[in-house]
């Protein structure tokens, strides 16, 4: 506990007298301690043809010491130095399975105890269901037993799942893993005393990159990636284990459609000091499964070299892919533009394919006009090719044809207007168990299921028709207003068997299987319970306004159990929002969600404070519109912030329940930058909360959020956007919180810390909570329920009862 003994001392020094009460970790009225701590809903898991699910239990939140485990931060990765696992995971406590045909439950034996699961995958068959048990030692690979209900571990050598990607089925009994190559009891010890400076230089070429945490710092951190990245791949068959080559730093490895390949990814030196792990310089090759190398695809260089600004690419290979369709195909793109997406040419990318015993030269397949995204796999004659560019907000969706190696737009999109989405694909296993497009009607029409399905009516899911040659969608089945219903699975494509996850504000999600052909009716297959049963006679409305220049605006309003306008009056609001950036006023203004969505309260969410007497408009829409198309949506950043939030302002003033003389304003990460902003330009609120925020522009000079342009570019826009510049002006009373291992790029504590001192240094309100072990999301149930309580205090002192 000698961390959070230094936290508090640290928490001393910054806030003085003030922060006296703050000693211990204190807890919010039981009415907001009981939602937070509710049991979750279990996680589901169901196999293709629907027999059999998975159901995934997992406990509330970690404690405080459970997070204080050993940890090693390290190129760009947070560790646990003792077990070779990533830090910070959030993990399964149970499983239970359900035959689905009996509607009966049966209890797994065997599970691991004090279990702490994950990475779960089905068998190509789906008779065994497989996953990784993390202990305070070693990580180990379990597999059920579908039929028996039984688990078995299977592994001796312990995994290493630093890099990720830590197995993969083969058939249901060969199973590929990276494994540990020894004891971390080994690692490196450090000097005493370094062997000279640490150096980095440049030598003339330029070298942008973001502002990435956990770096590699020293020729000491390099021994300690090197020690723990290195794995040893192994092949699992019938419990018996054998390694596959020599051990390296393999980060990832993937299994061609026929099971004869590996296509492999090992990392390289030199280590970056700039970039994560996954932009050191690595080897791509093809290998049998012995391990043999079969083809050498590509030595790409660090990421170090990537050109800023959107778009932009390095001008080497990427994006190396199997062809799910054919037996052993890899597909990858290459730029023709050099990776400069400014370049005027024609065509900026193009996609080769290289085909076993991958002897001959690559074929190109097919250019694109906009930066290749990647390919959805059908068969010879159907594939869906993916387009972006982010510069315009623009998506586009091809055909591609290998018979005949044309490539034909279905259809082009902005990628903020959620109205025009028509889903995706509805997939099958093809002969090679890989995922591949589903057609219909003779190979002439695909199932595209949009499990949001936007619309003016708010969200609405849909399962379609889609008709290749006519380009037109029919909708076979929309969710009906007053429910929220997505297919998250199509069982039968020809009699059109779906299941669905469907809820209301009433109603807990829960899944279905349901007949559009035979229209009987539907079968329940779960039966959750509401977590929340202290919530219902709240009321949820997703209500819409103007803001003064005419932009459509929503948000989500939860008004307290009993509140009648009429008796009780306009209450204290409490406004959480999130900006984000549009070219047109049209996207901006399209309603998003559902208020027939069942109310499911995240440990972030500022829907607690309803149940204490405030109206809460969570999802209050902040957009930023581009004014003209040769201008971008931050040009007038401030100005947008400041419409937004008088307009939600006066909308609840309107209806009689909020009293705009008692608002507060809150947000975490962007949402916190967007309340500094508002309380340095505004007198709109009595207070404000911000969690987690970057304040100081000039901390990411290369390009933050959605804007692209640097430092050096844009200096005036960097200046105006940052509310530390405008610290003096912050006179309404600010709550700041953060987590004291911010991992984010761009969010790092000495944001809030800077920002505490500026406003503190002119004399405005302002208290600064520093959260031990918190990332930039929190997760331990103490800093959880003390950041409830935080939260209420301040809005008790400063909203509720403004003066």
């Amino acid at each position: 506990m000698k961390r959070m003994f230094l936290s508090g001392l640290l928490f001393f020094s910054m806030l003085g007298s003030y922060a006296q009460d703050a000693v211990s970790y204190q807890s919010p009225p039981k009415e907001i301690a009981d939602l937070l701590l509710a049991r979750p809903t279990p996680g589901v898991n169901i196999d293709s043809k629907a027999e059999w699910m998975l159901l995934i239990e997992r406990n509330s939140y970690p404690t405080v010491e459970e997070l204080g485990q050993p940890e090693l931060r390290i190129a760009g990765m947070r560790l646990n130095p003792n077990n070779y696992s990533p830090s910070r995971q959030t993990y399964i406590n149970n499983f239970v399975l359900k035959n689905i045909k009996t509607n009966k439950e049966m209890k797994i034996t065997g599970l691991p105890a004090n279990m702490l699961a994950g990475g779960v995958s089905w068998s190509p068959s789906e008779s065994k269901i497989a996953f990784t048990n993390t202990t305070g030692t070693r990580v180990d690979l379990y597999v059920i037993d579908v039929a028996t209900q039984k688990v078995t571990k299977i592994n001796k050598q312990p995994l290493n799942t630093v890099l990720g990607n830590a197995y993969t089925w083969v058939d249901d009994n060969t199973i590929l893993y990276k494994a540990t190559t020894q004891p971390a009891t080994n690692a490196p010890k450090r000097p005493i005393t370094p062997k000279g400076p640490t150096v980095q230089q440049n030598l003339g070429k330029a070298a942008p990159s973001a502002t990435f945490q956990d770096l590699i710092k020293s020729p000491y951190d390099e021994q300690l990636f090197e020690f723990y990245a290195t794995s040893q791949l192994v092949q699992n068959k019938n419990g018996v284990e054998t390694n596959i080559g020599k051990a390296g730093l393999l980060s990832s490895f993937s299994l061609s459609p026929d099971k004869k390949y590996m296509m492999m990814r090992t990392t390289r030196k030199p280590f970056s000091y700039l970039v994560t792990a996954g932009g050191f310089p690595s080897t791509v090759t093809i290998n049998d499964l012995s391990g043999k190398l079969v083809k050498v695809l590509a030595e790409l260089p660090s990421s170090e070299g990537t050109p800023s600004g959107y778009d932009n690419t390095q001008n080497v290979p990427r994006g190396f892919d199997w062809r799910d369709d054919e037996p052993a195909t890899i597909t990858w793109a290459h730029p023709l533009d050099s990776g400069l997406i400014r370049k005027n040419v024609e065509f900026h990318d193009a996609v080769y394919a290289l085909s076993a015993p991958f002897t001959g030269e690559a074929k190109e397949l097919f250019k694109t006009k906009f930066r290749y995204g990647g390919t959805t796999w059908g068969n010879a004659t159907l594939a869906l090719v993916q387009e972006n560019s982010r510069t315009k907000q623009m998506s586009r969706t091809s055909r591609y044809n290998s018979t005949t190696n044309s490539l034909e737009t279905l259809y082009e999109r902005n990628q903020t207007d959620a109205y025009s989405n028509p889903g995706s694909p509805v997939s099958t296993k093809n002969k090679f168990g890989r995922n591949v497009i589903l057609t219909t009607d003779n190979g002439t029409k695909m199932l595209m299921n949009n499990t949001t399905g936007s619309s003016p009516k708010g969200d609405l899911p849909f399962l379609a028709k889609f008709d290749l040659n006519t380009k037109k969608s029919e909708i076979l089945w929309r969710c009906p207003e007053g429910t929220f219903e997505m297919v998250t699975d199509v069982l039968d494509p020809e009699k059109l068997v779906l299941l669905t996850r469907r809820e209301s504000q009433k109603d807990v999600p829960n899944y279905y299987i349901k007949n559009l052909v035979l229209r009987v009716a539907d079968q329940p297959i779960t039966s959750f319970a509401n977590p929340y049963p202290q919530m219902e006679g709240v009321t949820k409305e997703k209500i819409k306004y103007k803001r003064a220049d005419g932009v459509d605006l929503t948000g989500d309003l939860y008004l307290p159990k009993g509140y009648n306008k009429d008796k009780d009056g306009p209450l204290p609001v409490l406004i959480w929002a999130y900006p984000r950036e549009f070219n047109s006023a049209a996207d901006a203004a399209q309603v998003r969600g559902s208020q027939s969505r069942f109310t499911t309260i995240a440990a972030g969410s500022p829907i607690f404070y309803v149940t204490q007497g405030y109206a809460v408009l969570d999802n209050a829409e902040m957009p930023i519109v581009a004014s003209s198309p040769d201008k971008k949506p931050n040009d007038n950043f401030v100005e947008q912030l400041k419409l937004n939030a008088q307009a939600a302002i006066n909308k609840l003033s309107e209806m009689g329940v909020g009293d705009k003389n008692r608002v507060g304003v809150g947000g975490h990460s962007y949402g916190a930058f967007m309340t500094a902003n508002l309380l340095a330009h505004t007198n709109l609120f009595k207070a404000g909360i911000a969690r987690s925020g970057a304040y100081n522009r000039t901390l990411t000079p290369f390009g933050f959020q959605n804007e692209d342009r640097t430092y050096w570019q844009a200096q005036q826009l960097y200046t105006e956007m940052s509310p530390f510049t405008y610290a003096d002006r912050i006179k309404t009373p600010i709550l700041l919180i953060h987590g004291d291992s911010d991992d984010n790029t761009g969010t790092y504590p000495i944001n809030s810390e800077r920002l505490f001192a500026a406003i503190k240094g002119h004399g405005g309100t302002v208290r600064f909570v520093f959260l031990p072990y918190e990332a930039h999301g929190y997760r331990g149930k103490e800093n959880l329920l003390h950041v409830l309580w935080e939260q209420y205090q301040w809005l008790e002192k400063y909203v509720k009862n403004a003066k």
